[in-house]
Formats: structure tokens, C-alpha cells, sequence
């Protein structure tokens, strides 16, 4: 598999109104990858705007990178998950999530096929575990018990991991990957007995309030990138990320933005990273990351912003026995 482009443009939160003109500009600006997911309701517009831009000639299937994660169906999901709070950049990488309710082996494929269906694509690039917890199955994104918290499966995601394997063997898929998962989990697949194909990426919330370093470098020294989301992070003591007085000095050294220092941050970490916008300026300023380097005293004040703020910590799991943040990394 080729390697993941190292800056994507992400989709999440992006209104199906919005979001077919966000790829087309993305992709013109030059991004080549492109994260998506079905439990973002707008796979559909994200797909018109891919293929738009195959059919005018700007660009050819082979050349975009597109990252889907399994996902179920209600929108109920999307008020436990943190919104980004600022704009975010994605490449055009095509990498698709498959959903905790999507666990059963049986389910697995159905997910795939259905996402790619609807991006009209033949394949994904990459397509990614979203959570290491299994969901009871239905039609509920979100199957939650009278206490309001979830009813867990008793699927293992080794076994879900199997299902996904199959997917790259029949070619629906090019390369499978992992989302949110703790150093732990990630090692316990590693080492999972006749394992075919190892999980190309971990893709984690990070940002200087929460810089990841032990998980990072743990997966890296097992040879598993890593991609970033929710890189403009959020609020900590009143004091939103953006607006932090080290990131804004930096950002006045360099002449660019605070969005552009936090992606550049990643990308020089070895880290992918996958922000999103819908506004044509911040799609194509976030894209503008190429022509300077932080140094390494930026990098060290940037790490040391680290509060160990977690913004997509999903507690109505907590009760589940894979629930991936009792770990400390």
C-alpha cells in the first residue's frame, strides 16, 4: 500500500450542503486525502464532489487517499463525540470507519460495502476500526440501556479485526487500520495469532494539550503511523487552544496562523494529520504548512502546553470492558 498522505482533509461535522464544494476545493488546492465516515451522514456529498473532479480530469482515483471508518446510522452519535471547535485540513485520502454496532463478523462487510456504495467508489484506501468496543447491533447508533449507558456486544475486536481482513483480501479495501485505541489493545492485535495484515495506522485525538508522546511513540516503534484528529483541540481553565499565548507567539514568529502552527506541529512529529473546514480560505491556508519549520524550541514549548485534556472521552462507554481510556496511554 502506497503511504498515508501526511496531511487529509477531515469531513466530520461538515454539513451536507457544504461538504461537496469542501472536496472540490480541497482537491484542486491539492490535498490527496480524504477522511470520511458513514456516521457523518454526508458520505453521499462527499462522494459527488470526489467524483466531480475524476470526471472533469482534475484528478484520477488512483491519486486520492480516501479513509472510512465503519458507522452506524443515528444522529445521536454525534452529541458524544466533541465538535472541533476551529476549521480542520484534510488530504485526499479516501479512509472509511466501520462502527462499534458493526462488530459481528457477519455485519462487517454489509458496513464496507454500503459506505462504498454511497461514495460511489470500487474501493477504499483504508479503512479503519472507529472504536475497540463492540455495540449491541440494531438499528440504534447508540444502544444504551435505562441508566443511558451503552448495552456493549460480546464481540472482540480480534475477531472483528478477522472480518476486516477479509475485506483486503477481496479487494474492497487496500490497507486496514485502528481508531482510539490504547497502547494495550494495540499490542494485544500486534500479537494476535495468524495475524495476515497489521493495522497501518492508530488514528488518535492529539493537539499540545494533549500530545500523545507515550502512545505516539509506542506505536511508531511498532511500525503503525499515527493520524491525528481534533488537532485544534479545544478549551482548558477558560483558554481555548487557538488563542494560547505560546501558540500565538509562535504563529507571530513564523507569520502564519495558529492553524497552521498545530498542523505543522504533527506533521513534524511524523504524524498524519487530518483537519477539517468547509471554507475555501482556511482549506486552502491549512494546505499552506510546507514552506517553514518550527524549531526545535518551538516544538518544546508546543510540547510543554500538554494538560492532558481529553475532549472525546465518550462516557456513556465507560462501562464497557474495552473501553480504551482507563489505560494511561
Amino acid at each position: 500500500m502506497e503511504e498515508i498522505p501526511v496531511l487529509g482533509l477531515g469531513t466530520w461535522k461538515a454539513a451536507p450542503g457544504e461538504v461537496t464544494e469542501a472536496v472540490k476545493v480541497a482537491i484542486d488546492v491539492g490535498y490527496r486525502h480524504l477522511d470520511c465516515a458513514y456516521v457523518y451522514h454526508n458520505e453521499n456529498e462527499v462522494g459527488v464532489g470526489i467524483q466531480s473532479k475524476i470526471k472533469e480530469g482534475a484528478v484520477r482515483r488512483e491519486n486520492l487517499f480516501i479513509v472510512s471508518k465503519i458507522l452506524g446510522q443515528q444522529a445521536g452519535v454525534h452529541s458524544q463525540l466533541p465538535r472541533a471547535p476551529w476549521p480542520c485540513v484534510c488530504a485526499s485520502s479516501l479512509p472509511l470507519q466501520l462502527w462499534c454496532t458493526c462488530h459481528k463478523k457477519s455485519l462487517v462487510k454489509a458496513a464496507c460495502t454500503r459506505s462504498l456504495k454511497t461514495l460511489k467508489l470500487d474501493y477504499l484506501d483504508l479503512y479503519l476500526m472507529h472504536w475497540p468496543m463492540g455495540f449491541k447491533s440494531g438499528e440504534a447508533d447508540l444502544p444504551v440501556d435505562h441508566n443511558g449507558m451503552i448495552i456493549p456486544s460480546d464481540t472482540d475486536f480480534l475477531n472483528t479485526w478477522e472480518a476486516m481482513e477479509n475485506l483486503v483480501a477481496a479487494g474492497l479495501v487496500r490497507a486496514i487500520g485502528v481508531s482510539n485505541f490504547n497502547h494495550q489493545q494495540l499490542e494485544r492485535l500486534l500479537n494476535k495469532p495468524n495475524l495476515r495484515f497489521k493495522p497501518v495506522t492508530n488514528q488518535i485525538e492529539c493537539h499540545p494539550y494533549l500530545t500523545q508522546k507515550n502512545l505516539i511513540s509506542f506505536c511508531q516503534s511498532r511500525n503503525v503511523s499515527v493520524t491525528a484528529y481534533l488537532p485544534f483541540g479545544g478549551s482548558s481553565g477558560g483558554m481555548h487552544l487557538m488563542e494560547d499565548p505560546t501558540i500565538q507567539t509562535i504563529a507571530q514568529k513564523h507569520r502564519k496562523s495558529a492553524a497552521q502552527i498545530l498542523i505543522r506541529f504533527q506533521i513534524q512529529r511524523n504524524v498524519r494529520v487530518i483537519p477539517k473546514s468547509v471554507n475555501p480560505k482556511r482549506i486552502l491556508e491549512n494546505f499552506q504548512v510546507f514552506d517553514f519549520e518550527l524549531s526545535e524550541e518551538d516544538m518544546t514549548d508546543l510540547l510543554g502546553l500538554d494538560r492532558n485534556l481529553r475532549l472525546s472521552t465518550f462516557p456513556i462507554t465507560e462501562n464497557h470492558k474495552d473501553y480504551p481510556f482507563r489505560a494511561e496511554f
